[in-house]
Order: structure tokens, then sequence, then C-alpha cells
């Protein structure tokens, strides 16, 4: 749904200046930020049933091409590459970034499109192969990442670079370190480089078309969800930056400058930013930021903390402030280096003035974000429990609808009905991403989104997947349970059954500090390979504190930078293991863990051991596991979930009979 609300977002930013939903800027509170995503999800809906069909529908980018190819001639430009991410590296982007999705017309959230004078290619991960398929029009070449024999952008636009042709790009949306190996990718076969092109060749191409930039407040949130002030983060990173003699750091990551500063928005749809940067040095700090955002609150906030305010667009000419007076410093013995994240920019880079006054780090701020607070720790906690009640209360719903009922119902009523629960649930803001809400075949497209008009009727006899999640003023959720209405086959229960218990087999994991992600991912697949099956997506993400529902640096899976950075306690990944059978099913299981410290007989090495402490609190189907493929040991566990989930769910849903009868069959001991 996010790219419907790309499309119509400059109407729902005319609807928000009307007398019945405008929000003031001078007066709103975390309670207004939860009356903005409600207004925009409840318009999102409104727009989506009546023109979200024409999402999947193929764009004919001929004439789009052919502008940006007569700009590209005009830039000296042979090669044009457009990245999926904005300026500040953002998974999701706002509708105003969308600009790889408007150019080639495929709007998943991930690929990257490269443009030559006579051709165009379209690289996506396995998630997205079908949706891109289907999307991209005979303009493109689909390049489809990770299968063997197929090259990867880079490969592809360094291939169509030889004989001396640019490749170009806009430096504001990919890192320099991206752009540096493209650059070495590219004169390896004959290519003339990298040319940095200022002006984004997309945007005068999408015109009065584009959406305009979100204005949307900020709010503050109180300290009785962030456990920590800002005075107090400040300190801890001026303390790592005089560790490392560095001159200061310049922040590009939205939900770092939110974390920081204790400040939320709704700029990105689902992610609670807004669109900043931020200096901070060893006596100075400065938010970069629409003043009109700010209210009252936020302002008195900010001004406690000794944190200044500056307009958005101003931070790059005091970037090139920053690099002249650096420069001026250099007679007396080599400047400090100004920090930036290894995702920042290349035009950040280029604007500091280069590897002569930057160093890219791993973001201590990304760092210090990933390891929660006592506070924070217990929202998780208290938010999963909330939302464990709202999908108990779906599921127990859901299936008396199909079952008792028979009511016909698709997979965006019910993914409807799911947020009407979570509604209910106390500081409830909005969701966490876009519900997958999966009946049979289409649950084995693991990025699923269902779409008003063109998804199917949920089929009681079929597998039914729902990947969902919300955001609290306390924390963020993200849960995938798979369910059967009906009687499940003998395959389906023994390969959800393999899930389950590589899902237990990590949750009950015991490693030594310094173990990474990287090191425990085959624990969740060891079952499955055993039968000769794999999943194509990772175990597990970091999650956000009211922030990014994916949040770096940690992660379990195969990717490089899970291998870099080891777990520690503190953090908040999930895990997620699943099983795909395209055409037919698919099973996921997907809780939220904290990493925690755990006492073991012995201390070898004198290392401290970690474990994990899963938070979610939703029953897994009985109507799909095999018993006899469990342990006593994996029943015990279930066991001790599903007391811990009717303890929890104590006094939750008062009168309601049915989901109380729900919620005991499906934890009934095994």
């Amino acid at each position: 749904m996010r790219h419907i609300w790309a499309r119509h977002s400059s109407t729902l930013s005319s609807l928000l200046q009307t007398p019945s939903v405008a929000l003031s800027s001078r007066s709103c509170r975390p309670a207004s930020a939860i009356a903005l995503f409600r207004t925009k999800r409840a318009y999102q809906t409104q727009v989506a049933r009546s023109s979200l069909v024409e999402e999947m529908e193929t764009v004919n980018t001929t004439a789009r091409l052919a502008a940006v190819r007569s700009l590209m001639k005009k830039n000296g430009v042979d090669i044009y590459v457009v990245p999926s991410e904005d300026s500040h590296a953002s998974e999701y982007i706002a509708a105003c970034d969308a600009r790889r999705a408007f150019i080639s017309g495929f709007t998943g959230s991930a690929g990257t499109a490269v443009i030559t004078h006579d051709k165009a290619a379209l690289a996506t991960d396995g998630r997205y192969f079908n949706q891109a398929a289907k999307q991209l029009d005979g303009n493109w070449l689909l390049l489809k990442t990770g299968l063997q024999d197929v090259p990867t952008w880079q490969d592809w636009a360094a291939e169509e670079s030889s004989g001396g042709k640019t490749v170009g790009v806009d430096p504001a949306m990919v890192s320099s370190s991206i752009a540096e190996k493209l650059d070495e990718t590219v004169k390896k076969v004959g290519g003339a480089g990298v040319k940095a092109v200022s002006e984004n060749l997309v945007d005068p191409v999408w015109g009065d078309d584009r959406p305009a930039r979100s204005n949307n407040p900020v709010v503050l949130l109180p300290k009785k969800y962030s456990g920590k002030d800002t005075t107090t983060k400040l300190v801890d990173l001026r303390k790592e930056l005089e560790k490392k003699k560095a001159a200061g750091f310049v922040l590009s990551m939205l939900d770092e400058i939110a974390w920081l500063f204790n400040l939320r928005g709704s700029d990105i749809t689902y992610n609670p930013v807004f669109f900043s940067y931020a200096i901070v040095t060893p006596d100075s700090a400065t938010l970069y930021v629409d003043a009109a955002k700010l209210n009252d609150e936020c302002r008195t906030y900010l001004d406690q903390n000794k944190v200044s305010i500056k307009p958005y667009d101003t931070l790059f000419t005091d970037a090139k402030a920053l690099a002249s007076a650096a420069e001026a410093n250099t007679t007396s013995g080599p400047p400090k280096k100004y920090f930036v994240s290894n995702k920042g920019s290349w035009a950040l880079k280029l604007a500091l003035g280069g590897d002569k006054f930057v160093e890219e780090v791993r973001s201590p701020i990304g760092d210090a974000k990933a390891v929660k607070n006592d506070t924070e720790l217990e929202g998780m906690r208290q938010c999963h429990i909330r939302d464990g009640a709202a999908l108990i209360e779906f599921f127990a719903w859901l299936e008396d609808q199909l079952i008792n009922k028979k009511a016909v119902l698709d997979e965006v009523a019910a993914a409807d009905k799911l947020e009407e629960f979570r509604k209910k649930q106390k500081d409830f803001v909005g969701l966490s991403f876009d519900t997958i809400s999966s009946t049979g075949p289409n649950a084995a497209v693991i990025h699923y989104k269902p779409e008003v008009g063109a998804c199917a009727t949920i089929d009681p006899n079929a597998i039914y997947l729902c990947d969902s999640g919300a955001q609290f003023l306390d924390g963020t959720t993200d849960t995938t349970r798979t369910l059967h209405f009906g009687t499940p086959s003998p395959q389906e229960k023994k390969a959800y059954t393999l899930v389950l218990k590589g899902n237990i087999a990590l949750d009950t994991a015991v490693f030594p500090k310094g173990t990474t992600g990287f090191a425990i991912d085959c624990l969740a697949r060891q079952f499955l390979w055993k039968q000769g099956l794999d999943y194509r997506h990772g175990t597990g993400h970091g999650v956000g504190s009211y922030l990014n529902v994916h949040e770096g640096p940690i992660g379990i899976g195969t990717r490089k930078q899970y291998a870099d950075v080891a777990l520690a306690a503190g953090n908040v990944l999930s895990i997620e293991p699943g099983y795909y059978e395209d055409g037919s099913y698919g099973i996921r299981i997907e809780n939220l863990a904290i990493v925690r410290e755990v006492k073991t007989e012995h201390q070898f090495g004198e290392k401290p051991f970690l474990g994990f402490e899963h938070v979610t609190m939703v029953p897994y189907c009985r109507n799909l596991i095999e018993e006899s493929l469990l342990t006593a040991e994996e029943k015990g566990w279930l066991n001790e979930s599903n007391s811990q989930i009717r303890k929890n769910m104590e006094g939750k849903f008062g009168g309601d009979e049915l989901t109380r009868a729900w919620l005991e069959r499906e934890t009934r001991d095994f």
C-alpha cells in the first residue's frame, strides 16, 4: 500500500489542512502522532479501495525513458543508475523519493534501475521476482539477483560502459563506498568511470506529478518510553568521538536522529521518522529540520538539552563550511576527521571535503540504538502482550467467520479487521509495515501484499499466512503466524513442524559473547536442510523501539554484514524461519526476541554466554503441528510458552467466550 500512498500523498496533505483533520504543530503530543498515523492509514485504505488494483499492472515507461535519456545526453552520461533509496539511505521511502518505482513501474521495496541510451535493466532479489515480472514492461530486462549466471546491476552497468562510456548517478542517492566500487568495476572493463550528477535526472521527468515532501509534525517521545534523555545520549556519543579523536559526527540516518533526540515523526509511512540531518561536535549539537514541524514542547526539550535548530536544507552549506575551516587549520598538522555513517551519501562526503576530512564508520549511534535500555526492553515486552491480544482476537474471529459463519472474506478484508483489533490497544500509533495477509499459493510469495480488487478470497481449506506488526509508543512489533482452518496435508504439517523446530532451536540456543547472527543462522535451517529444503530470506533482523521495524546493524542470516557485528545483550531481533512451496503454500513462524545474558554451569574463557527471551505472545497452530516429529524437550518448550501466553492474556478478553475458547484450545498442553 505504500506506493498507493506515494501516488496520493499530496491529496492527503490537502486533506490534513481541512479543519476536521488538521493537526496543530504547536500542540501536537504523542496522542497527536497517533491521530496522524490513523488519518494517513484511513486515507490509504480509502484510496486503495478505489485504485489499488492498478498497482500490479504494467506501466508503459517508453516516454519516461526517452525523457531521461535526453537528460543523460545533456549531462554527458551514457549509463544512469536509479537506486531505491532516498538521500538518507532509508529502506522504506517517502512518496516523493520513489524515483526507481516511477521510472521502471516496479513498486517493490528493493531494486536498482540502470538505464543506457538503448537498454534498461531492473535488478531485484528473490522476494520480488514474480512482482517485477508482472510490473515491468517490454523496455526492461529483469536481473534476478542471486541466481546463477545473472549479473549484478553493477556488473551489468560496467559491461555496458566498456569502450569509454560514463556511468552517472545522483551522489545523494548512493554511499561513497558503492560509488567507489562501481567506479573501480567500470574502469576495469574499459569504462570512463562514475560521474556525480548533482541534478537527479528522474525528477524533471516526474515533474508536477511528483508528490510534495511531507511537512508532518514532529513529536517528543517522553523519557517514560525512551528511558534515556538526549543529554545522556550526547555524552555517550562524545565519549566515542573523543576516544577516536574525531572532529564530530554528521548524522544522516533518519532513525538514528529520531533516537538521539527522542523525537518521532511520520514523514515515511509506517516509520516514525522525520526528514532531518544533525551534526554533533565535542561542544555543540545541531538538528537540521524544518522548524515549522516542531511544537513548543519539542523546542523546549531541545533547548534544555543544548541542541540548536537549523533549516533542513542548510546542512550541505554548513558541511562545506566545516570542510573549509578544516582546510584552513591544516597548517598545524593533520586535521581531525568528521565521522559519517558508512551508509551516508556520496554527496555528503563530497560536501565535507572527501577522504582528507571524512572517515566513514559503522555508526556509533546505530550500535547504541540497537542495544535497548531497560525501559525500552520492558516496553517491548508490554507492547507485545497487547499486540498478542489483538492477534489472538483476530485469529479466533477469522476462524469463526470462515468455519462457523461460512463468511466469504478476502485477504484485504482480513488485514483491515486485524488493524481494527490493534487500534483498541493502549498506545497504538499505527502499523509497522504493510500487513501480509495471504492464502494458499499467495502465502508462497515471501513479501506478498494483498491488493483490493486483485487479492484472493481466503480458503479455509488452505494455509493462511499473516505477517504483521504495529507501532506502539513503547515499542515496535512484528509477528508471523501460519494457520490452517481445515484439514492440512501431511506435507504441510511436516513442513510447518520442521519450521517450528528451527524456531525453537534458535530460541533456545546459548552462545558465547562475540557470536554473530551469521554464525547461528544454520540452527534455524538445520531441520529443513536435513530434508533438502531451505528458504530464500534471512532468519532475523533487528527491530527498533518505536522506530523502524528493520533495524541494523545486527541480524541473523547469511549476509556479510551479519558476520561483522556480534550480537549483544539488549538487542531485539526477529526469529523467522520459513518454507515456501511455489504455487501451493508458504509457511513462516516469526517471534521477536531479546538477547540477554544467561547463566551457564561453566564460563569458558571467562566470557559471558547469551541466549534469547522471546516476547511475542501468540500461540502456534495446533492444527499444523505433527507431534510425532517433536522431541520431549520441544514439547516442553511449547508447553512453557503456551503457559506464559495464557498468563499474560488473563483478563484481556472479558466476556469474549469465542476468543477465550480459541486461546484455551490452541495453548493446551502437549
